[in-house]
């Protein structure tokens, strides 16, 4: 098989080093790519925002499937014109993809086939916002931009002031442009979170590994939102929440065929473990970044047989195997980040091998045969062993012998005295 992977960061590095180790593989490409994935993959030079280019290209190198990493392509309706152009794309339709791009009807389509989730309201001017917060009286609330912010547009407000501060951030600032035109204002909720990824073709869905990530900068769960700052796989939970959660994916697959979307590809639930039940915060239609990297490299099968499967619609016969492993994933940040971040400084200490522990780019430059940060979240270390405290010492151990100036880390991912809490803690 010949391979396209859309995207340049940490979850496409796992990706494509995930692919490259399956029998079936050719050729491995990756658009854009990055210098790190140019080491296992042939990185070219593609707008992944251009849905005619990236066929043209799958059509001249007879690429056997397309597999998207981030949200931006699936918004802008690639999977729509591969699958047009007969081209396999592990991915949903640009219709379906407005799970993740659009909060406002993700919220409304979880009202509609009954997906336990928190109470919200929906504002597309400042004047509304203003008007409704007067009228509310004083508790926590959380303000979400509608639209993609790249992980950080959401906005745990302890009152009234702190929440109208954020919609005119979002709505007259325009700190993430049109992604803010829209707000969705909810229900403050507190607990735990999970991340609960599985493929879906539309018919039946697979769950891979459950994990969890650490959104806020800080430790103890502290500080503004990230991307991520890393996460752990598998948690642990109940048999009562394993069924709660896979009712929550049978209840999205009924809303996916009512509506008639065409979904072939990863259906990521952000969920929140309250004293009532899981609920869910929020759908991405891709891979999380960073749980694909604490994933991955839990899984035993090849995974190009699930993505091809998945794209056939024939996930009902295939089982995942998984090793019986943890893995826990640390990511070293620049100065600044996430806000105003310093690139460009030297990284030292990437040089020597270790077992049992990787490493993935998301923002690294080669520059004369050295590694340079060229992004906010840098490097991924991932360490796994058969016990969480092992993988945990393990990728700390790597952690501690990289450097470079201005770097940053938390220092409690998936220990004991936090709970990954974005949504439920101030």
């Amino acid at each position: 098989m010949k391979v396209l992977v859309l995207g340049s960061g940490g979850r496409e590095h796992a990706l494509c080093e995930k692919i490259s180790r399956s029998p079936q593989l050719e050729t491995l490409f990756c658009a854009p790519g990055s210098d790190a994935i140019s080491l296992i993959a042939h990185c070219v030079d593609l707008n992944i925002l251009n849905p005619d280019e990236l066929a043209r290209f799958s059509k001249k190198n007879k690429i056997s499937l397309v597999v998207v990493g981030p949200e931006a392509p699936l918004a802008a309706g690639v999977a729509d014109e591969l699958k047009r152009r007969k081209i396999a794309c592990f991915g949903p339709t640009q219709r379906a993809a407005r799970l993740e791009s659009s909060k406002a009807f993700a919220k409304a389509f979880m009202v509609k086939y009954k997906i336990p989730t928190a109470d919200f309201k929906v504002f597309e001017s400042f004047d509304k916002v203003a008007r409704y917060l007067a009228q509310t009286p004083e508790r926590p609330v959380v303000v979400k931009a509608s639209g993609l912010a790249g992980g950080k547009g959401v906005f745990i407000c302890r009152n009234k002031k702190e929440a109208l501060l954020s919609a005119k951030k979002l709505m007259e600032d325009k700190i993430f442009k049109e992604a803010g035109s829209c707000v969705v204002i909810e229900e403050f909720l507190q607990g735990p979170e999970l991340s609960a990824m599985a493929l879906i073709d539309g018919e039946s869905f697979v769950f891979l590994p459950l994990s969890r990530d650490h959104k806020r900068l800080q430790d103890g769960d502290l500080g503004p939102n990230t991307g991520g700052m890393g996460a752990f796989a598998p948690v642990s939970v109940s048999a009562k929440i394993k069924r709660e959660v896979n009712a929550i994916f049978k209840k999205v697959l009924r809303g996916i065929r009512q509506e008639k979307m065409d979904y072939r590809g990863i259906l990521y639930c952000g969920l929140i473990l309250t004293e009532s039940g899981p609920k869910v915060l929020e759908f991405n239609c891709r891979l999380g970044d960073p749980e694909t990297q604490a994933v991955l490299p839990l899984i035993e099968s090849d995974i190009l047989s699930f993505f091809m499967a998945t794209t056939r619609k024939r996930l009902k016969v295939m089982r995942l195997k998984v090793r019986k492993d943890f893995s826990v994933c640390v990511n070293l940040v620049s100065q600044g980040y996430p806000e105003k971040i310093k690139i460009g400084r030297p990284i030292r200490g990437l040089e020597r091998k270790r077992q049992e522990v990787q490493i993935f780019h998301s923002g690294t430059a080669s520059q004369n045969g050295k590694w340079r940060t060229s992004g906010g979240r840098v490097l991924s270390v991932v360490g796994t062993a058969p016990k969480l405290s092992d993988a945990r010492r393990k990728a700390y151990r790597t952690a501690s012998r990289i450097f470079f100036p201005g770097m940053g880390l938390r220092r409690d991912i998936a220990s004991t005295n936090t709970k990954g809490d974005s949504h439920g803690s101030l």
